[in-house]
């Protein structure tokens, strides 16, 4: 295995290299960016304080498990954008070594339970729809707690192997990240050490991390789909259909920037559109998922109408 020649040190910072070479571009980013943080902080706080306040929606495994994900988003995006929009400012574009790998934590930690937590949205809708009858025994409050549990807990772990792994990997000099923020494959791009032991975890425990919880979500909606099919009124199908309608939605465009990033052929994240594609799962649709939810969803805009005359007649 070839050896990498470039100087070794001990690095105390890393540099990100953002999203343009061009000040003035970035100038003009950061409001953008800026406006879309807050509509994802006043998004997600929105729908994590209506079903909390709503007896109704909290007691339903649907919208229990929105919450959770509402939570994930909102620690997604705050993991991520405020440190871009500091450094969209900022003329060293710099993040610490151990906030590199804080960062690279909760980045993995949360991402991944959005995937679990989508994946058990997915089999809500499934026991839902193919076995109505058994709905409330099987989606129970404890096995929604359970699932939003291991959810949280299983994504956990597998992001303290990762950043365990990387806080023995030595760094070069200058440590310049091709990114905006560390990811594991832009963080080895400036690494000195042999990094097989990772990429070998990465193309299996990784692979069935992501993959895990999308085949799953592949398989319900397999059986959601052949279960409508059966149903003989156009109207039953078009009931069955709206209620998955949003949570279909997040899941192609979440596992759609996912899978152009991380598994494109010759995958290559120091490239410039792949850093555009990461900003579209990590900014994008942790804004874009509540109102989703809100806008197409009756259910959510009665809570609202609710929580709105309880509060403020």
């Amino acid at each position: 295995m070839p050896m990498n020649h470039k100087n070794t040190t001990l690095v105390s910072e890393f540099f990100l290299r953002g999203f343009s070479s061009q000040p003035e571009v970035e100038t003009l980013l950061f409001p953008l960016f800026l406006l879309m943080y807050l509509l994802t902080i006043l998004g997600n706080v929105t729908i994590i304080l209506l079903i909390r306040c709503d007896r109704h929606l909290l007691q339903t495994p649907m919208y229990f498990f929105l919450s959770h994900l509402a939570v994930a988003d909102l620690g997604f995006a705050s993991t991520i954008v405020p440190k871009a929009l500091q450094n969209l400012l900022s003329q060293r574009k710099t993040i610490s070594y151990h906030g590199c790998l804080a960062q690279m934590f909760f980045y993995i930690h949360i991402g991944n339970a959005d995937s679990y937590l989508l994946a058990s949205m997915a089999y809500d809708r499934y026991v839902a729809i193919c076995s109505p009858l058994n709905y409330s025994i099987v989606m129970s409050h404890k096995r929604c707690l359970q699932l939003a549990t291991l959810s949280w807990t299983i994504t956990m772990f597998h992001s303290l192997i990762y950043t365990f792994l990387m806080s023995r990997v030595e760094f070069c000099d200058p440590g310049e990240i091709p990114h905006f923020f560390c990811d594991l494959y832009p963080v080895l791009d400036v690494s000195c050490s042999d990094s097989y032991l990772i990429d070998l975890v990465l193309m299996t425990e990784g692979i069935v991390e992501i993959l895990g919880p999308f085949v799953l979500i592949i398989i319900s909606y397999a059986l959601i789909f052949y279960s409508i099919v059966k149903i003989p009124s156009a109207t039953g199908k078009r009931k069955a259909f709206s209620t998955c309608g949003s949570h279909i939605c997040v899941v192609v465009m979440y596992f759609g920037g996912i899978s152009f990033v991380y598994f494109k052929p010759n995958s290559n994240l120091a490239e410039r559109h792949d850093t555009w594609a990461a900003m579209m799962y990590t900014m994008v649709n942790p804004m874009v998922n509540p109102f989703i939810y809100s806008l197409r969803n009756n259910e959510m805009k009665a809570a609202m109408k609710r929580v709105i005359r309880k509060h403020f007649r």
